[in-house]
C-alpha cells in the first residue's frame, strides 16, 4: 500500500487538514533501468512550504493542486538498477510526500547514518544548517564583539544561528514564544539572554535591556511586531537578514506595520533578504564548517519528531503555532 498527500485546496488564511488529501494505492512499484525505488523514512516540515501553497509570485513555482506536495525528505534504497546507489543506502533530496517511490537518482545526496542521525541532514546538516550559515556570514558579516538578536530563536534556523554567532565571538540574544523556550536558549544553546515575547510588555524596551550596546546584526525568522520593536534598537551599520516572516504567513490582509525606511537611512543600516540557494556555490564551505563544529561539540540541535506518515499535515500545521522546539520532522 503506497500512500501519497496532495494539496487538495489553496488554504485561505492557516491551512486546515481539509486542504490535503490522502490517497492510497495498492500497487507495487518496479524501477525501470538506471532508477531506485525509495522507502522514506523522514520529512521535512517547514515555514516556505505555506507560500507555495499560494497560488502567488514568489522565488519558487506554487505547488500544484491534486498533486503531490513535496519537501526535503530522507529516504532509503530498497532496489536499485542505477550503478550510483546500492540497496540499503540513504539518500536526501527533494521528494514527494510518499511513503514511496521511484527515483531517476537525480539530486540526491547519499547520507550516513553512522556519521550523524538521519534526521540531522534535514536540519542541522541540511538546508536549515545551510540557511543559518549562510545567512549570517554571507549577510550579517559578523564580527567578534558585535551584539546579534534572533527572532524565531527557539526554531530550527534560529537555534543554529545563535550557536553560530557564539562560535565566532558575538553577544547572541534570542527572541521566543515560551519560558521554556526561553530557558533552552541559555541552558542549551548557549545564547547570552533571550526574550518571551509573549510575556513582554515593551519589546523595544525588554530588547534595549537586554542590548544596552544596540543591535548590530538581527536575524529575522517572523517579521511583524517583533521585528517592528527591534528596529528601534538597530546600532549603526547595522545589518537585517530577512530569511522569514513566519508571522504573516496565513494573514488575509496586508500587515500593517512601521516604516523600515527612517530606520535605514538614519542608522546606514542593511536590509536584505535572501533564500539559500542564492549561496549554492557555497554549500561544500558550509556543509564542512558545520560538520566540523557538530563534531567538536560545538553546535547542538533539538528536534522534534512526530511519528507518522499519516500526521504531515497536522506536524506542518503545528509549526504555526509555535509547537516546535528546534527542527520539526516526521518520522514514517
Amino acid at each position: 500500500m503506497i500512500q501519497t498527500i496532495l494539496l487538495k485546496n489553496r488554504p485561505k488564511g492557516s491551512p486546515t487538514l481539509s486542504d490535503f488529501e490522502f490517497v492510497k494505492e495498492d500497487t507495487k512499484l518496479t524501477p525501470k533501468e538506471g532508477e531506485i525505488l525509495l522507502d522514506t523514512v523522514y520529512v521535512s516540515v517547514d515555514p516556505y512550504l505555506r507560500g507555495r501553497m499560494s497560488d502567488a509570485k514568489s522565488y519558487a513555482a506554487p505547488f500544484e493542486l491534486n498533486k503531490p506536495i513535496y519537501s526535503g525528505v530522507v529516504a532509503k534504497v530498497t532496489v536499485s538498477k542505477n550503478d550510483n546507489f546500492k540497496e540499503g543506502e540513504f539518500v536526501m533530496g527533494m521528494l514527494d510526500w510518499k511513503t514511496q517511490q521511484v527515483s531517476s537518482g537525480k539530486d540526491l545526496m547519499k547520507v550516513d547514518g553512522e556519521k550523524a542521525p538521519l534526521s540531522a541532514y534535514l536540519g542541522i546538516l541540511g538546508m536549515t544548517g545551510l540557511t543559518a550559515y549562510l545567512g549570517l556570514t554571507q549577510i550579517g558579516k559578523p564580527k567578534a564583539g558585535e551584539t546579534l538578536i534572533v527572532s524565531g530563536a527557539a526554531g530550527a534556523v534560529g537555534s543554529v544561528v545563535g550557536q553560530i554567532a557564539k562560535n565566532l565571538g558575538l553577544t547572541v540574544i534570542g527572541i521566543a514564544g515560551t519560558d521554556e523556550k526561553v530557558d533552552l536558549l541559555k541552558s542549551k544553546f548557549g545564547f547570552d539572554a533571550a526574550i518571551n515575547y509573549n510575556t513582554s510588555k515593551d519589546m523595544s524596551a525588554d530588547i534595549a535591556k537586554a542590548a544596552p550596546n544596540g543591535i548590530d546584526i538581527y536575524f529575522d525568522n517572523v517579521g511583524g511586531p517583533i521585528s517592528d520593536a527591534v528596529l528601534f534598537n538597530i546600532n549603526q551599520f547595522g545589518r537585517i537578514v530577512n530569511c522569514g516572516a513566519i508571522s504573516v504567513y496565513n494573514n488575509t490582509e496586508l500587515p500593517k506595520s512601521i516604516s523600515v525606511q527612517p530606520f535605514l537611512v538614519k542608522n546606514s543600516a542593511l536590509m536584505q533578504g535572501f533564500i539559500v540557494s542564492n549561496y549554492e556555490e557555497k554549500f561544500p564551505e558550509a556543509m564542512q564548517q558545520l560538520a566540523e563544529w557538530l563534531a567538536a561539540g560545538k553546535l547542538t540541535y533539538t528536534e522534534t519528531v512526530v511519528e507518522g506518515f499519516e500526521n504531515i499535515p497536522k506536524a506542518f500545521m503545528d509549526l504555526f503555532e509555535g509547537k516546535n522546539t528546534g527542527k520539526m520532522v516526521v518520522k514514517i
